[in-house]
């Protein structure tokens, strides 16, 4: 069994250990640098920190490691992130098709409807929920203790086009570590 992943995120995403008691400060860090030269009020600066801190709260609480924050928007606006959690099997099924199923009939009828698939990756066989803002990928841990899951986010764009495609590259990157 791996006792660890390796999973490639470009530079100019701001990784926040959420393992670490320092995450809190990390976010600053990163709310700040956003902030620089921007002329950003101390309000829309607390309202980014509130949310970001939000995240990673309800992130650590769902079994969340790191946080990733895509840095490159001109406005200030937060173009993506990803949230990397170990979701424990509990009531998820250990078989991805079985889990992908198990989704599919969790997913409301109509046009928000998300798109869920297994995928063959190169750390193994993982469920694919595509959203219109969000991309999810859960592999299977080897072992079968449970998933890894990639929880993609990107609120100003959408997931489509180059965004998909990036969220899908990290995706693919990932690798178990012995």
């Amino acid at each position: 069994m791996p006792r660890d992943y390796r999973l490639l995120v470009p530079r100019e995403w701001f990784r926040v250990d959420l393992m670490r008691d320092r995450w809190r400060a990390q976010l600053k860090t990163f709310v700040d640098r956003q902030a620089e030269g921007r002329h950003a009020s101390a309000e829309l600066k607390r309202d980014v920190w509130a949310t970001l801190r939000n995240t990673a709260e309800a992130g650590r609480a769902r079994g969340a490691m790191e946080f990733f924050l895509l840095t490159t928007s001109r406005d200030g606006g937060l173009p993506a992130s990803l949230l990397v959690s170990l979701v424990p099997l509990g009531d998820t099924p250990a078989d991805p098709e079985t889990y992908a199923a198990w989704l599919e009939l969790r997913e409301p009828e109509g046009p928000g409807r998300r798109q869920v698939s297994v995928v063959d990756l190169p750390a193994g066989t993982g469920v694919r929920v595509l959203g219109a803002t969000t991309l999810d990928v859960h592999v299977l841990m080897p072992g079968g203790v449970g998933y890894l899951t990639l929880s993609f986010s990107s609120p100003l764009t959408g997931m489509a086009g180059p965004m998909e495609r990036l969220c899908d590259a990290i995706a693919g990157s990932l690798r178990w570590v012995e």
